[in-house]
C-alpha cells in the first residue's frame, strides 16, 4: 500500500531470482513492501491444532496436526505392471477431523521414514475429493520437533502464521521470506495523520507489521490488526472522497419536473398506485435533478422491486425540463425489452411527433449493435435534433457516432456489467455533465455500498409491489439422491400440465470448440472435475427423456440477436413450455406465467447470480419453484452456499452471506482487474463501524486539504493504491 523508496526494493535482489519470480506469478508481490503486506491468514499455537473438519475444498491450505496412522500399499498400474507401484496412505488427526494424506512412485520414501505415528508437523497442499473422503495429494510438510537450531528459531515465537499460500511456495517458505525482509519494516511512512492515529489509540505502521509477522501474544496481532484495517479503510475512503468531492466541483443543469408536464400526465395514467419505498426514493432522486451538480445516486432494490418504474419517472422528469434520458442495459435481450415495456407503461406519450401522440408526447428509440442500417439512422437522427426524449440501449449508445441535442440524465441499469471507462463515456455526451442514476438488483449491504461506491450516494427499494408470489427453493444433491433430481423433472411437467412454463439454466452454452489442451485429461480427472452443463446438452437430453412431448426451446448469448428475440416472444405470448437457457435470463426478463427454475450445476455460480436468476419466477399470481441441482457433497461450502440461497429470500440477508463465504478482496472487482485485492485485513461485513467512521474521517480531511498537500503519506499510499490500473476497482461494483 504504501511502497515508499526503501520498501521499493524489488525482492528479486533481497531473496534471489528463483523466489521472486514465484512471488510475483503466483502472489503478485513485487517488492519487499508487496511482501511486508502479505499478511498471515491466521496463527497456529503449538499444541494447539487446526480444525480439518473445515477444510474448504479445491482451496490450498495449511494445517498442523498429528500422524495417527501411516500404511504402505503396493498396487499394479500401466507403468508399474508387476505390482511394483507403491501408494503410502496417512492419516492425520487434530481432534476435530481426519485427514487422509496420499503418496504415490519415488514419492513415499521419505514421508515413509519421517511421518511415523505420532508425529507432529505441518502439511500444506490443495484438497480434493476421493472415494467421497478429503484428501491432500502429496503435501509438502515441514516436521514440528524443535531441535535443531533453524527450526527452534523458526518456530520461537509462541505463534505460527500461517501465510495465504500457493502449491509452489509453502506458507512457511514464506515466513522465511518475511523474517528476511522484515527489518526494512521500521522504514514505512505512515499514511494516517498523526491527530487520527493518537486520537484512536492506534499503534505506528512499523509497529503494526512487526506485530503482525512476528508477535509473541494474541493481543500483539489484535493491535497490529486494528491498525491496519484503518489504513486499508482510511485510504480506500479518501481515495472515493477526493473523486467525490471533485464530481461536485462540477457543474450541471438543474432539471426539475414542470407542473402539467410529462411527467405528471404519466402519473395520470398508471393502473396502481406507488409504493411508498417508490414515492420516497423518487423524492430523493427528485432533490438531486434540480441541484446544479451533477447527481450520483445508487438505486439498489430487490428484483421486482420497481426499480424501473422510479427511473422512468426521473427519465420523464428530465424530458420535461428540456433534456434527454438514456439507459444503459447490458444484453439486446434486456435493452428491448426494457423499450418494449417503457413504451407499454408510456402509451400515447410515447408518440411523440406521430399522428395520435399526446400532447406532452416525447419519442422513445432504442439502440443495439444489430439494428438494421435504416433503423440506426433514424435512431440517431432522432437523438441529434431532439425528437427523442429517451433512448435505451446497449454499449451501442457510448460509440462516438452517437450524439444528443441535450442529454441530462444517463441511468445505467446493473452497474456490475459495466466499468468506469463505459460510464464516463456516455457522460461525456453531454455539453455539461449529466446527472447519474445507477441501478443494481443485487442487494449490496449498506457497508459493501459506502466501500465500493462511496462515490455515489444510495437509495433502497426493500418493499415489493403487491402481487408478488412468493418463491419456494430446495436443494437437490443429484448424486446422493438421483430420485430426487426424476423427482424435479416430475414437478416440471406438473407445472406446465397447470398451465404454467418453466426455465432451465445451465452454466455452458455447448457448441464451444474442443480445446486440444483439455482433451488430454485423465479419466481421474475428468471424474473429478467434468465440465458444466451445457445448454445444447441438456435441452436435447430433456427433449428426448424427462420433458419429452413437452415444447422445449434453446436460448443464449451466441445466438442472432433477432433468434433470441423471436425465443423470447414465444416463450413470453405461452407458446414453449420449458426455455433451456445459460444466464441470458438473469436480468430484466419478465414472463409472468413462469412459475418453476431448475438450475443445473448451480454451485457454479454466485449467490447473487442464484438470488438474481430466481427472481425470474413468481412474477405473477402463481408461487414460483426453484430447484437448485448439484453434485457437490454435503459438507462442501458449495453445498453450504445452496443451502444459504434456499433458506431466505431476503436478497441483502444472502448478500451478507455472500461476502463472509468470499474472500473480501473479490468485493471490490479486484479479481475481475486483474490488480492485488486492496483488502487484506479490512472484512467489510464485520469492520462496518471502522468503515463508516473512516469515511467521516476522510470526508474530513479532503475537505480541509482536497491535494492532501500536508499528508505526503497518505498521498504515496494512495499512489499504490489507485495506480492507472486500479482507478477501475471503485466503479467494478
Amino acid at each position: 500500500m504504501d511502497l515508499v523508496p526503501a520498501l521499493e526494493e524489488p525482492l528479486k535482489k533481497v531473496l534471489g531470482p528463483a523466489t521472486a519470480k514465484v512471488m510475483a506469478e503466483h502472489l503478485g508481490l513485487h517488492t519487499v513492501g508487496d511482501l511486508l503486506h502479505h499478511y498471515p491468514r491466521r496463527y497456529e499455537e503449538r499444541g494447539q491444532l487446526t480444525h480439518l473438519a473445515d477444510l474448504p475444498m479445491d482451496e490450498h491450505v495449511t494445517v498442523v496436526a498429528q500422524v495417527a496412522d501411516a500404511r504402505l500399499h503396493s498396487f499394479a498400474s500401466a507403468k508399474a505392471p508387476r505390482g511394483k507401484g507403491q501408494r503410502l496412505e496417512v492419516t492425520i488427526t487434530d481432534g476435530s477431523g481426519r485427514l487422509q494424506l496420499v503418496f504415490f512412485g519415488h514419492g513415499v520414501h521419505k514421508p515413509h521414514k519421517e511421518l511415523l505415528p505420532g508425529t507432529r508437523a505441518m502439511f500444506s497442499g490443495k484438497v480434493s475429493v476421493f472415494n467421497r473422503r478429503l484428501q491432500l495429494a502429496h503435501p509438502a510438510y515441514e516436521l514440528l520437533r524443535g531441535d535443531s537450531e533453524e527450526t527452534v528459531e523458526t518456530w520461537a515465537g509462541a505463534l505460527i502464521p500461517i501465510y495465504p499460500a500457493t502449491a509452489k511456495l509453502e506458507s512457511w517458505k514464506l515466513g522465511k521470506a518475511v523474517q528476511t525482509v522484515l527489518p526494512g519494516a521500521q522504514e514505512a511512512v505512515d499514511p494516517l495523520p498523526p491527530a487520527l492515529r493518537e486520537g484512536r489509540g492506534l499503534v505506528t505502521l512499523p509497529e503494526a507489521l512487526l506485530k503482525i509477522h512476528r508477535p509473541h501474544t494474541r493481543s500483539d496481532i489484535e493491535d497490529a490488526r486494528s491498525r491496519l484495517k484503518w489504513d486499508e479503510a482510511f485510504v480506500l475512503q479518501v481515495a472515493l472522497a477526493r473523486r467525490r468531492h471533485a464530481d461536485n466541483q462540477l457543474p450541471a443543469v438543474a432539471r426539475g419536473p414542470k407542473p402539467r408536464g410529462l411527467l405528471s400526465a404519466f402519473d395520470d395514467r398508471l393502473p396502481f398506485t406507488l409504493t411508498e419505498g417508490q414515492r420516497k426514493v423518487s423524492k430523493e432522486i427528485f432533490d438531486d435533478l434540480a441541484t446544479e451538480h451533477p447527481m450520483h445516486r445508487l438505486l439498489q432494490g430487490e428484483v421486482g422491486s420497481g426499480k424501473t418504474m422510479v427511473a422512468l419517472r426521473a427519465m420523464l422528469a428530465v424530458v420535461d425540463a428540456g433534456g434527454q434520458a438514456a439507459m444503459l442495459a447490458p444484453t439486446e435481450v434486456l435493452a428491448q425489452q426494457h423499450h418494449r415495456s417503457v413504451v407499454e407503461m408510456m402509451g400515447e406519450l410515447a408518440e411523440g411527433g406521430m399522428l395520435g401522440g399526446a400532447e406532452h408526447a416525447t419519442k422513445v428509440v432504442v439502440l443495439t449493435g444489430s439494428m438494421g442500417a435504416a433503423a440506426r439512422r433514424q435512431a440517431l437522427l432522432d437523438l441529434v435534433t431532439g425528437e427523442a426524449g429517451i433512448v435505451i440501449g446497449t454499449h451501442a449508445l457510448i460509440e462516438d457516432k452517437v450524439q444528443f441535442h441535450d442529454l441530462g440524465l444517463v441511468v445505467v441499469d446493473e452497474q456490475h456489467r459495466f466499468g468506469v471507462e463505459q460510464r464516463d463515456a456516455l457522460r461525456g455526451k453531454g455539453t455539461q455533465p449529466p446527472h447519474l442514476l445507477v441501478m443494481t438488483a443485487t442487494p449490496i449491504p449498506r457497508t459493501v455500498a459506502m466501500t465500493v461506491f462511496g462515490d455515489l450516494e444510495t437509495s433502497v427499494l426493500d418493499q415489493l409491489p403487491a402481487g408478488r408470489s412468493p418463491i419456494a427453493s430446495h436443494v437437490v444433491p443429484a448424486a446422493d439422491k438421483p430420485h430426487f433430481l426424476a423427482r424435479a423433472w416430475e414437478r416440471v411437467r406438473e407445472e406446465v400440465g397447470n398451465g404454467h412454463q418453466a426455465y432451465v439454466v445451465c452454466p455452458r452454452i455447448g457448441d464451444e470448440e474442443d480445446d486440444p489442451k483439455k482433451a488430454r485429461k485423465t479419466a481421474e480427472d475428468e471424474a473429478e472435475k467434468r465440465p458444466p452443463l451445457a445448454v445444447l446438452d441438456v435441452a436435447d437430453q430433456l427433449a428426448k427423456g424427462p420433458l419429452q412431448g413437452l415444447r422445449v426451446e434453446v436460448l443464449h448469448g451466441r445466438m442472432h440477436p433477432d433468434d433470441k428475440d423471436a425465443v423470447m416472444r414465444r416463450f413470453a405470448a405461452g407458446d414453449t413450455d420449458v426455455l433451456v437457457a445459460t444466464t441470458v435470463i438473469e436480468v430484466g426478463v419478465n414472463v409472468p406465467n413462469a412459475t418453476a427454475m431448475v438450475i443445473m450445476d448451480a454451485d457454479r455460480f454466485g449467490v447473487s447470480q442464484l438470488h438474481q436468476l430466481r427472481g425470474r419466477v413468481g412474477r405473477g399470481s402463481a408461487p414460483g419453484l426453484c430447484l437448485l441441482v448439484t453434485e457437490m457433497p454435503e459438507a462442501s461450502a458449495a453445498r453450504q452456499r445452496l443451502n444459504a440461497v434456499a433458506s431466505t429470500l431476503d436478497g441483502f440477508e444472502l448478500s451478507r452471506i455472500d461476502l463472509e463465504q468470499r474472500r473480501e478482496g473479490d468485493v471490490l472487482g479486484q479479481a475481475q482487474s486483474g490488480a492485488r485485492t486492496s483488502l487484506r485485513v479490512l472484512a467489510v461485513i464485520e469492520d462496518e463501524e471502522i468503515i463508516a467512521e473512516a469515511r467521516e474521517e476522510a470526508m474530513a480531511v479532503v475537505v480541509a486539504d482536497p491535494e492532501l498537500t500536508g499528508l505526503p503519506g497518505l498521498r504515496t499510499a494512495l499512489e499504490a493504491l489507485v495506480d492507472e490500473e486500479r482507478e477501475q476497482y471503485m466503479e467494478k461494483g
